[in-house]
This record gives structure tokens, C-alpha cells and sequence, in this order.
């Protein structure tokens, strides 16, 4: 067993539960003329945090533990994106449109590929996701039951949409969630540190949050 120094209180995990799920870490989001940038957001934020996710991934890779990573996009077809959510933002460009990188968080465009200090190594899954959250129309559930995980690290962007969304699911469902605190982010800082509380309240109502450097200290 380890323990990782966290609020509410501290993280008891089972290195044989244990994994790390990467959020969205996509160039569309955090790059230069993709999607976030379209919707007038500071990018630069979301690039800050590369190297400590970075840092992240390579302890659990070097304890041997799975890493699983997720892009939020759509069919080219449009199919799985509701007209609801294709007509935020506008006038920006919108899902499906082409963007400087090809059509905006669209499967197989570069765009939606994760960005490539953070590429997912041979075998580790990349769940593709057509909502916030990692369950909803994907196999992310299979594949944490496949792996015998229900204690899960979360990283990633941002932090009040995606992720928050996907740790709230996941407590939904009995799977133990800690937020790695410097290797997540948002464009709108307030909005993190919001998420940040919301998840540690009245004793961990949601998760757990620890800076990295608390998680590789127990890995």
C-alpha cells in the first residue's frame, strides 16, 4: 500500500488499482490557433503545465502503473455532436470547421491529436470522447475494468469542464479520484481553483488533490 499527501486528508491507494488518466491534452486546445485560441482564450496558460504533466506520466510509466489518455473530438460526419453544443461559440470557428489545423476536434485531424511532449507510448489507451465526460459513449469504463483500476490520478485540461466532469463520473461509480493540482489548468484561473474546492469539500465530496510532486514522492 502508499499514501499520498493530500487535502481533504491523505490518499491511501493499491499500486495494483492505481492509474493516471490525461485529460485532453490536445493540440486544438492547447496550442496556437486551435479551438481555445479561436474562442479568444490565453493558450499559453494550458502549455505551462506540458512539462510537469510530462513529469507525471514518466512516474507512473517508471512504477509500471497504466497511464490512459483521452481527446475530446467527433466523427467527420458529425454524427455523434449535437447541434446544442456544434453552435457555442460562434461567431468563432466551431466544431467541425476547418481551423489552422485542420477541421476543429475532428477525429484524425491534427488538431485533435495530443500534443507531442505528452504522446501516449505503445499500448497505452487513447479513449476518444464526443462529451466532457470520459464515460459518456466511450469504452473508458471496459478499459478501466480490463485493467482492475479504482483508484484513479487525474491530469489535464481544463480543469472545471473535462476533468471535473470525468472525476465527478467517475466517484459516480465508486472509483477513488485525487486531482494532480499543477498538472491540470484552465483559461480562466478562478474557474480552477473553484473546481479545486468544490472536488476537496466537506470531506472529499468528489476527490482528493495533491501536487505532483506528492504523487511521484508515494509512487
Amino acid at each position: 500500500m502508499g499514501v499520498i499527501r493530500a487535502e481533504p486528508f491523505d490518499f491511501s491507494f493499491d499500486p495494483a488499482t492505481l492509474g493516471l488518466v490525461v485529460i485532453d491534452m490536445q493540440r486544438d486546445f492547447v496550442e496556437p490557433g486551435g479551438f481555445g485560441a479561436s474562442l479568444g482564450n490565453d493558450v499559453a496558460l494550458l502549455q505551462a503545465i506540458i512539462p510537469t504533466v510530462q513529469a507525471l506520466i514518466g512516474g507512473f510509466r517508471a512504477a509500471g502503473l497504466p497511464v490512459i489518455h483521452t481527446r475530446e473530438c467527433h466523427r467527420p460526419d458529425l454524427s455523434d455532436l449535437p447541434p446544442a453544443k456544434r453552435d457555442r461559440g460562434a461567431p468563432a470557428l466551431r466544431i467541425g470547421d476547418e481551423g489552422p489545423m485542420g477541421r476543429i476536434l475532428i477525429a484524425g485531424e491534427p488538431g485533435a491529436d495530443i500534443v507531442p511532449e505528452l504522446a501516449p507510448a505503445p499500448g497505452e489507451p487513447v479513449i476518444d470522447k464526443p462529451g466532457k465526460g470520459a464515460f459518456y459513449g466511450t469504452e473508458f469504463a471496459q478499459v478501466l475494468a480490463d485493467r482492475n483500476l479504482r483508484q484513479l490520478v487525474f491530469a489535464g485540461v481544463t480543469t472545471e469542464v473535462c476533468v471535473q466532469t470525468t472525476m465527478r463520473e467517475a466517484n459516480d461509480r465508486g472509483f477513488d479520484g485525487l486531482l494532480a493540482t499543477d498538472a491540470t489548468e484552465s483559461y480562466f484561473p478562478e474557474f480552477k481553483q473553484a473546481a479545486i474546492r468544490m472536488i476537496i469539500a466537506q470531506g472529499g465530496i468528489v476527490g482528493w488533490a495533491a501536487p505532483t510532486a506528492h504523487v511521484l514522492e508515494a509512487l
